[in-house]
């Protein structure tokens, strides 16, 4: 019976000297953290992590403000380029309308001549009994004809602004006279007719303009 108590003393005196009953009360501490979610190594890394986030979003700060800058800065160049292909679009069709204008500005002399030379010519001698004159005439009035429809075909039209009211950007005023029968600031006399090159003036009509008594 005593050595039974003997035995007894020693495996209880082993169980309590164990190694792994000494870490249970700081196993179970280390549970109790872990389901409260507090975990030591958890809190070592809360303030890392902390600051990672931080470091994230400024870089996303920084990065939202470079597209931002980036997209004014395509769409600034979109519209540069538009309208860089606009007013060379509008150029190349100025050139295709207006680039005959040196050209027509010789032209219209010999239309002057044609115009002063049948002009010249005494109508009342224009007969069958004067075939020669009356084919000449005929001649210069087939070729005036003509030599408008060319220059209709190519977007030049004839200014005659007889009677109409004095237009500075068509008309050039030689004079200011009282002129009966013409209301004040009207065209009474055209000296020299006047040309526009697809709505643009190329030549104003040269006119007296009449003014109040």
């Amino acid at each position: 019976m005593a050595s039974w108590c003997v035995r007894a003393v020693k495996q209880t005196y082993s169980l309590t000297a164990s190694p792994a009953l000494r870490r249970f009360p700081r196993l179970l501490c280390t549970a109790t953290q872990q389901k409260n979610g507090q975990g030591p190594e958890e809190e070592a890394e809360k303030p890392e992590q902390s600051a990672a986030e931080k470091h994230l979003m400024e870089e996303k700060s920084q990065l939202e403000v470079q597209l931002k800058d980036m997209t004014e800065k395509y769409k600034r160049a979109l519209a540069d380029t538009e309208n860089l292909r606009t007013r060379s679009q509008k150029m190349i069709e100025d050139a295709k309308l207006y680039g005959i204008q040196g050209f027509c500005k010789d032209l219209l002399e010999v239309a002057d001549i044609l115009e002063k030379a049948t002009e010249s010519v005494p109508k009342e001698e224009v007969t069958s009994q004067n075939p020669h004159l009356k084919n000449l005439y005929d001649g210069l009035v087939m070729t005036e004809v003509q030599i408008q429809k060319v220059f209709t075909k190519h977007g030049l039209v004839k200014l005659n602004p007889d009677g109409q009211k004095f237009d500075p950007y068509e008309h050039e005023a030689l004079f200011h006279a009282p002129v009966g029968g013409k209301e004040p600031g009207t065209v009474a006399i055209v000296t020299k007719v006047g040309y526009k090159l697809h709505g643009r003036t190329l030549r104003p009509a040269l006119v007296g303009v009449a003014k109040a008594h």
